[in-house]
């Protein structure tokens, strides 16, 4: 047998082991497109074309979990045609169909150890891209956390100005009072509450980029007498403690066993009388805390090295063990979906800019990124959740809360 007939019949022998490993599911809507241009549809009406070069890259479809899939993509090792949204649906389709899973969400890790050098690492890792590469398709404000559609029909603007006003709201922010923004971003939460609520504002992040834009932008709005950036670690805040606190989207970077002592950090910092309102992402399963189809082992790798999220309970237990008390716990999981989705409309939007900007593999990380976590958020495989809280045991005559939520919605 010749070399030809031979490496024939070793890449009908891969094909046939990735349909049979498939199980064949007739309505996944993918096309194989084939490196001897032949074409394989797994199901009626594709919406998503795959073009291997090789029988080497159906080594990420065997088996085709949601991590394996991405790798294949990000590294170039094959292309994938389609908008972002429906690869992901195909993807998780795929996965679906043929990965065995162990329990709910598959495999399980131990706690990942953090330390404030790994910590601010992984900060730079995914903030740092460029403030260019967010602001095409993050809202005006920049606001890189989960939107609010109070009537389901805002703008991302809209809603990320929602979402503002609505934790502001939350902790009943007067003027004159102090508000520390642990995580701040780009600045937009410190600026609302200066603007609008009268308040005086640190905000603090480990990003470089974030922070030199967010003190330009400050300067630029002429809020330098009421806002303060710091490129700073939360654990080196101290002083006089703050009226209200707030960490928008930056818990899910402490990890699981550093919980206890970043709530009792926060309880140190806050006044008696005082609220905090802590929002972040959480895993809806208790046991794993994993994202599944072998999600999580990608964006662990390539998007957050490091994070860990808790479940809720985890997250209300660990506060109430620092001397927080919870007072009201909103979930915003189908509001972050919709966020996500929106970046990832974005980010198609305006691939042919970012792909200046970036290179390549960065360019699919961040597409696969957005449209998988949209996905994840509205399969309920992660979740989102608002905590309003007070030191625990507030004397009633320092108790700020009214004892209705109404004043939250008016």
């Amino acid at each position: 047998m010749d070399a030809a007939v031979s490496s024939g019949v070793r890449d009908r022998a891969l094909l046939g082991r990735l349909l049979e490993g498939l199980r064949f599911n007739s309505d996944v809507p993918l096309r194989l497109a084939l490196w001897n241009g032949l074409e394989h549809d797994l199901g009626p009406n594709p919406q998503v074309t795959v073009r291997l070069p090789g029988p080497g890259a159906l080594r990420y479809f065997l088996p085709p979990g949601l991590d394996n899939l991405a790798e294949g993509y990000v590294n170039g090792h094959f292309d994938v045609l389609g908008q972002a949204q429906d690869i992901v649906d195909a993807a998780a389709q795929l996965a679906r169909t043929a990965l065995p899973m162990s329990g709910k969400f598959g495999r399980l890790f131990s706690p990942v150890p953090h330390n404030r050098a790994k910590d601010a690492r992984a900060i730079e890792h995914h903030y740092d891209v460029s403030n260019a590469f967010y602001q095409l398709w993050l809202d005006p404000a920049m606001v890189y956390s989960c939107a609010y559609f109070p009537n389901r029909r805002e703008s991302l603007a809209q809603a990320q100005c929602a979402k503002l006003d609505h934790v502001l709201r939350k902790i009943m922010l007067k003027p004159g009072e102090r508000l520390l923004d642990i995580g701040c971003g780009w600045g937009a939460l410190v600026m609302r509450a200066a603007q609008k609520f009268g308040a005086t504002a640190v905000g603090v992040t480990l990003s470089k980029n974030q922070y030199e834009l967010a003190c330009e932008r400050v300067a630029q709005a002429g809020l330098a007498a009421q806002v303060e950036i710091r490129l700073q670690d939360y654990r080196d805040l101290d002083g006089v403690p703050f009226d209200k606190i707030t960490s928008i989207g930056m818990f899910e970077h402490v990890g699981l066993n550093h919980l206890p002592s970043y709530f009792a950090k926060v309880n140190s910092l806050l006044k008696d009388g005082g609220l905090v309102l802590n929002h972040g992402i959480t895993s809806t399963d208790p046991g794993s805390g994993n994202a599944p189809l072998g999600a999580a082992r990608f964006i662990d790798k390539y998007v957050f090295p490091h994070g860990e999220l808790p479940h809720i309970s985890l997250a209300l237990k660990d506060m109430q063990t620092a001397g927080l008390e919870a007072l009201d716990v909103e979930c915003l999981r189908r509001h972050y979906a919709r966020t996500l989705g929106l970046w990832a409309q974005n980010y198609e939007a305006n691939s042919d800019t970012l792909r200046s900007l970036v290179d390549e593999t960065t360019y699919r990380i961040w597409r696969i990124y957005l449209a998988g976590c949209a996905h994840a958020f509205s399969q309920n495989w992660v979740s989102l959740y608002q905590v309003l809280a007070c030191k625990s045991g507030t004397d009633e005559a320092l108790d700020p809360t009214p004892w209705s939520r109404a004043y939250m919605y008016s």
